[in-house]
């Protein structure tokens, strides 16, 4: 049995991008269906069980020093956590040190790095505020 995932909402997320997946395939298949084959995929017996060996509770945060990476602006980044505030039940107010700046102007005219930042990161691990084409401005890996 693995335990690739922390949190119920990680693997509600990973369920969401397989049934969405799955229909772009032409098979369709429910909610429900979704979640027991995540809980397979892992080594579960069925849905609950994988829910009761994780807890359905939100994930823990992260702590100052720790190392994260993802996208910013749709960027690439390794950083540090340099600050953390807990904003409400799993949502914190992080602030980032990057390893190498992000370039975070699209245009091939100017560029823009930033090397530090602030976010807000919600329990799946991306912000709320999104670019043009529907991407989370911050979107950090789960635990």
């Amino acid at each position: 049995m693995t335990m690739l995932l922390s949190s119920a909402a990680q693997a509600k997320a990973q369920a969401k991008r397989l049934r969405y997946k799955m229909a772009e395939d032409g098979a369709e298949i429910g909610h429900a269906k979704s979640l027991e084959l995540v809980a397979h995929q892992h080594g579960f017996r069925d849905w609950n069980t994988m829910l009761a060996a994780i807890g359905n509770e939100p994930p823990k945060g992260w702590a100052v020093g720790e190392r994260v990476s993802r996208t910013y602006l749709s960027k690439p980044f390794t950083a540090k956590v340099v600050s953390i505030l807990n904003m409400r039940p799993g949502w914190f107010r992080l602030e980032l040190q990057f390893d190498e700046a992000v370039d975070v102007v699209t245009s091939d005219g100017f560029s823009n790095f930033r090397s530090r930042i602030r976010g807000v990161i919600g329990p799946k691990g991306h912000s709320v505020e999104r670019t043009n084409d529907g991407q989370a401005h911050l979107q950090i890996d789960l635990w």
